[in-house]
């Protein structure tokens, strides 16, 4: 597969005249010069012969495999892989940089879910045939996040989901029978588990508090587990309501209460898996990935063992979580867009391709594999994840995602750390919001 890798700095180095022009338009994030209209046209899917797909790197090497076997089976239509950085703000400036001066270099487009509507709304992607994708059989949200305006813009690739992890010896300790459904019930939990002599010096919980995209995600799953949105189904903000309120508020108090360890004010991912790996903290919300890290038998972990998972808590039972994940869109720029289809449908298929991407490291589309036993031997949590997953709503489907994101990050961050009060934080998030999706 070496041969056929190319990365993005050596097919970009042949035209740096041309993104010239494109960098200045990518600052302002792009322009949505149809937004408000549907974006399914009569696309034409006719032209094979080689194509290029174009996605982060590959760590699991399911993705070069399935390449492998497609080109294997198909050599006149060899696909080569080119690979972008890991930075996903540098992957989407490369993508809109090649869409924009419209170049064919990229053919299908690894996608993350929050850039759909950017995308499509652009025309930088093409709706798909009503037929193409097997979506009656995907996890819905998966399906919801590949939709803009009711069209299919993206074939589900793999999805993501948060987890709730626990320390199940810490809860037995302390006569607690079943974890936390709610964020009462976790405070509760908290001040028993808290009193015990094994738990001096531990914090109750953390998420991933930093001015950072993982803001918005917690944000989001705070509100949506208060029974509020951020945006409506017509993408309209609805953020200065009692439900968005009591969202915010449960992360506000959180700090406030102690509930929060000081530093996680700092904390994205990674910081949150060491403190919780590292036995400080009882309770920690999470994505999937760490589970395996957290599991280490080789003494890196010290809670190896003793941790278990569910669904991240609400406010009146379990909460909601942040849909996560990657779609698979076709550029209108490819001059082989038949071959582009059907090697999509070859990627994204069920015993094909996702399969291989459960064993590997991915969450599959496909509910059935969350139950296959070869899966699940291999990745114990997918029965509980496929809970969060079937529960889980997308961040916001609006055009200009880059700009709602960091609004929603200044405000948030604002009301967290106590420079606003909650009421003036959503406020001025709802003004900031309005004004973008106007």
């Amino acid at each position: 597969m070496r041969q056929r890798r190319r990365t993005w700095q050596t097919l970009l180095a042949t035209t740096a005249t041309l993104t010239v022009a494109a960098v200045a338009l990518t600052g302002c994030g792009g322009t949505a010069t149809d937004a408000g209209s549907s974006p399914k046209a009569a696309a034409s899917f006719e032209g094979k012969g080689p194509i290029n797909y174009v996605s982060n790197r590959d760590a699991s090497g399911a993705a070069n495999k399935t390449i492998e076997e497609w080109n294997a089976a198909h050599p006149n239509e060899k696909v080569t892989f080119i690979e972008l950085p890991d930075s996903a703000d540098q992957q989407r400036q490369q993508l809109i940089q090649n869409a924009q001066i419209k170049l064919d270099t990229f053919s299908v487009l690894n996608l993350d879910v929050v850039w759909t509507s950017e995308f499509a709304a652009n025309k930088w992607i093409l709706p798909l045939p009503d037929d193409a994708i097997p979506t009656d059989t995907m996890i819905p949200a998966t399906v919801n996040a590949a939709t803009y305006r009711d069209s299919l813009v993206g074939a589900p690739y793999y999805t993501d989901g948060a987890l709730f992890y626990f320390r199940q010896d810490l809860l037995t300790a302390a006569g607690i029978a079943a974890p936390p459904k709610t964020w009462d019930e976790m405070k509760a939990a908290c001040e028993k588990i808290l009193a015990l002599p094994e738990a001096a010096g531990m914090s109750c919980y953390t998420g991933q508090f930093d001015k950072n995209e993982a803001l918005t995600v917690n944000f989001a799953e705070a509100v949506a587990s208060a029974g509020g949105t951020v945006v409506d189904a017509e993408g309209k903000p609805t953020v200065s309501t009692a439900e968005a309120k009591a969202g915010l508020n449960l992360l506000v108090n959180g700090f406030k209460d102690g509930m929060f360890p000081s530093d996680a004010i700092t904390y994205l991912e990674e910081q949150g898996r060491r403190a919780f790996q590292d036995g400080k903290l009882v309770f920690m919300r999470n994505w999937p990935f760490l589970h395996a890290s957290l599991s280490a038998t080789d003494g890196s972990s010290k809670v190896a063992g003793k941790f278990d998972i569910t669904s991240i808590p609400g406010t009146d039972g379990p909460g909601v979580s942040t849909l996560g994940g990657r779609s698979l869109a076709i550029s209108p720029f490819t001059p082989n867009k038949a071959t582009a289809l059907e090697f999509v449908k070859f990627f994204t298929s069920e015993e094909q391709a996702q399969k291989r991407l459960a064993l590997s490291s991915r969450a599959p589309v496909y509910a059935s594999l969350f139950e296959d036993p070869a899966v699940v031997a291999k990745r114990p949590f997918f029965p509980t994840l496929l809970t969060s997953l079937n529960n889980a709503q997308p961040r916001p489907k609006v055009v200009q995602y880059g700009a709602t994101t960091k609004a929603i990050q200044e405000e948030a961050y604002a009301a967290i750390t106590g420079a606003k009060d909650t009421d003036t934080a959503l406020n001025d998030m709802q003004a900031k919001l309005t004004e973008l999706t106007k």
